[in-house]
């Protein structure tokens, strides 16, 4: 893509409107990453009782109804789009902040994740490390490659997607090579994974979708190009709910066969890197090391771009004085990047992966993430209102249905996630009004 280049315009240089409808789905399908359930596949499996593809199914229709949210809202507000901003803009500065703080912690968590799921792949290639070891091994080698200042551009990104789409073709043909040669098998058999009844369960389905949306996260990407966008009032909203469609489709495929090759019931080695192993029943060893090294180089890519992600974000924060500005607002003069912050996100994912389950990190991530996006629902209800009251009605209608869905996904969490994920977004309203005292301070004793 050519969203780098500029042109100039009355002698002010603007970002080239070049990205063309296609060029913005293929962009969110890079960023949420092809292979996006698999990582989780094991602890949705373990929730939903064996439900997966009807959670994903049902994430994907809380997705859908957001993404039509974010498409409007990006309609409305096209420079550099995101969730904090529409809230901000839409609804209240406070809100705003709020919505950002609650994304925070998706940055920081996000790191965190990766860490644990690299450091149990890589106990398949090599059991006899601890995996303590591994942790901090994968933790202090993100951090070390952000400190000098090591990237992975977008080109890399774009290989590594291509890579992955390759891989999910091998596991589709090899699961459908094995169901193939099992031995005649009832209709039942082929629908179990949508619906078994020995073992459905409705919380135990709602709580595997409120994990489940983890597979969605990153579709909103698609809002911050609206200013190198062709068309971008068309095009943007388009290209954002047909990603997140196209996502949920190939989710579906991916967790579908895997439950037919892997049947409720029989345990997995390790339940976080279960899908690796539905690959090694599919396809073999050859298969087992393909997927586990094309997923570990995946989510290394993810946690290192992810950590410098986070420690930017704190940075920005610190600059604006929402957290304190000597720490987080530094940068180091030598490789000109946030070193506090990718210091104090790497020491995280030390801690956070010696204590945090695989599965709690990915709620609490998903905690923040919901919450931001019933934050963006409403906004585009107010939004709806304000500009054209009962006329919007059916536009309206499906932000609303967006934010109920994202909100009853979210009372599904579990318990642990949503006291440590309240607790932060009380720790955020701490610290925003002690920020507001100190700015309306000298006013007061004026």
């Amino acid at each position: 893509m050519s969203g780098e280049a500029v042109t100039v315009s009355d002698g002010q240089v603007t970002l080239k409107r070049s990205l063309r409808f296609w060029d913005l789905v293929l962009y969110g399908i890079i960023l949420i990453q092809p292979t996006a359930p698999m990582p989780s596949f094991g602890v949705i499996y373990q929730e939903a009782r064996g439900h997966v593809v009807t959670a994903i199914l049902c994430a994907m229709v809380a997705m859908l109804f957001t993404s039509v949210s974010y498409g409007r809202m990006a309609r409305v507000y096209p420079h550099g789009g995101s969730a904090f901003m529409y809230v901000g803009k839409e609804l209240h500065s406070s809100l705003g902040y709020l919505t950002g703080w609650c994304l925070a912690m998706d940055y920081i968590l996000n790191p965190l994740i990766c860490t644990i799921w690299c450091s149990k792949a890589a106990q398949n290639f090599i059991p006899e490390i601890p995996y303590p070891v591994l942790v901090i091994f994968f933790a202090v080698m993100f951090t070390l490659l952000n400190l000098n200042g090591v990237e992975t551009s977008a080109r890399i990104n774009a290989g590594m997607a291509a890579a992955l789409g390759i891989v999910i073709v091998l596991v589709v043909v090899a699961s459908l090579r094995y169901l193939f040669h099992l031995p005649h098998q009832p209709s039942s058999f082929y629908t179990q994974p949508f619906y078994d009844r020995s073992t459905f369960s409705q919380s135990g389905l709602l709580r595997g979708t409120s994990i489940a949306v983890l597979t969605y996260i990153g579709f909103d990407g698609i809002s911050t190009l609206t200013d190198e966008a062709k068309d971008p009032a068309r095009s943007v909203p388009r290209a954002i709910v047909l990603t997140c469609f196209i996502t949920g489709v190939l989710a579906a495929i991916e967790v579908y066969l895997g439950q037919l090759v892997w049947p409720h019931g029989q345990a997995f080695p390790d339940i976080d890197t279960a899908y690796v192993h539905i690959s090694g029943r599919a396809g073999g060893p050859i298969l087992f090391i393909i997927v586990n090294a094309a997923l570990l180089l995946a989510n290394m890519g993810s946690g290192m771009a992810s950590q410098l992600g986070a420690a930017r974000l704190l940075l920005a924060m610190g600059q604006d004085g929402a957290i304190p500005k000597k720490f987080f607002g530094a940068i180091h003069p030598k490789n000109r990047i946030p070193r506090n912050n990718v210091l104090l996100v790497g020491g995280i994912c030390i801690i956070g992966g010696l204590v945090f389950s695989y599965q709690l990190g990915t709620e609490l991530l998903n905690y923040g993430a919901l919450l931001a996006f019933m934050g963006v629902n409403v906004a585009s209800v107010v939004l709806g209102w304000r500009t054209g009251r009962f006329t919007q009605w059916f536009s309206m209608l499906i932000s609303a249905a967006g934010f109920l869905t994202c909100l009853f996904i979210w009372t599904n969490l579990g318990p642990l996630a949503r006291i440590a994920g309240t607790a932060w977004a009380l720790l955020g309203i701490l610290l925003w009004i002690v920020r507001r005292r100190q700015i309306h301070l000298p006013d007061a004793t004026a």
